[in-house]
């Protein structure tokens, strides 16, 4: 795997470093210490995994940042690791696409559980999040969110899966990215990804193939030929 990190702190890109390598030991890791330096990086090199990167650094504004970064390499998942934790940034990254947030402050364990959730195609909403106001600015994410903090009770029932994701999830089967999807519902990419992780949960699975393939053999999907 091919992980790029960002911080402009460089004691804590160091150690940031230290732990990616101790959890995961043949990954490839490349460091930038601002806003200029990743658009440089991912402007000369391809193939990234992970991009994990703090909010307020040099080079860009925060909000054109992210945003460029995604439109840059829109298939390779965005994670924020952020002293900064408001409800309106939160927010506002989700929208764009980003598929976790993560506070400096939360202990490795959680700040690695959140990574290993969003490798697996998922995206990582911390626990605070869920208590909050959080609306996507086409559809509300809130009640999205709050499905995902009962994962045991959802994923014994079917029925739970709500038309948009049963939308969601014939998109999915047709082959469309995340880009695709947003922008043939109507949604925000932040809101697509949500519904998506719901969906695997749902149907006990860990990636988009063997959810497409489970809502088949479940019938939640037809099979066309």
């Amino acid at each position: 795997m091919k992980f790029l990190i960002a911080d402009d702190h460089e004691l804590f890109l160091q150690g940031l470093e230290f732990i990616l390598h101790q959890e995961y030991p043949q990954t490839e890791i490349t460091a930038a210490k601002s806003y200029t330096d990743i658009f440089s990086i991912l402007s000369a090199q391809k193939g990234f995994d992970l991009i994990l990167t703090d909010l307020a650094m040099p080079g860009n504004d925060w909000l054109d940042a992210i945003s460029k970064i995604h439109s840059m390499c829109p298939d390779i998942p965005i994670v924020i690791i952020s002293a900064v934790f408001e409800r309106e940034i939160l927010q506002k990254t989700y929208d764009l696409g980003v598929s976790g947030y993560v506070s400096k402050a939360f202990p490795k364990n959680l700040i690695i559980g959140a990574i290993n959730l969003v490798l697996a195609g998922g995206v990582y909403i911390p626990p605070e999040i869920l208590q909050m106001s959080l609306k996507s600015s086409s559809e509300s994410v809130r009640q999205i969110a709050a499905d995902l903090s009962e994962p045991t009770a959802k994923a014994a029932n079917l029925s739970n899966i709500t038309p948009r994701q049963k939308e969601v999830l014939s998109c999915m089967a047709d082959g469309l990215q995340n880009k695709q999807i947003a922008y043939n519902l109507g949604l925000s990419e932040g809101t697509v990804k949500i519904h998506i992780t719901q969906l695997m949960r749902t149907l006990g699975v860990s990636n988009r193939t063997a959810a497409v393939r489970k809502a088949v053999d479940l019938g939640l999907l037809k099979v066309t030929k």
